[in-house]
């Protein structure tokens, strides 16, 4: 499995995004990680983690200060 096309558990992608555990379930149940739910556990596509990421970057350098 290529880089794009990998598959994070929470576990990974708190390490990912240096974060805690809980706060990825809490943004994932949020609806504001883009995850979906598996036999009842979270999974995250690693490219769309990143294009959210990069989403939000670009965003916030937009806003009104």
């Amino acid at each position: 499995m290529s880089m794009r096309e990998e598959i994070l558990t929470v576990k990974e992608l708190a390490k990912y995004l240096k974060m805690d555990e809980y706060t990825v379930y809490r943004l994932a149940r949020k609806g504001v990680l883009p995850g979906v739910k598996i036999g009842g556990e979270w999974r995250f596509k690693k490219d769309l983690i990143d294009k959210w990421i990069e989403e939000k970057s670009l965003n916030k350098g937009k806003q009104k200060l």
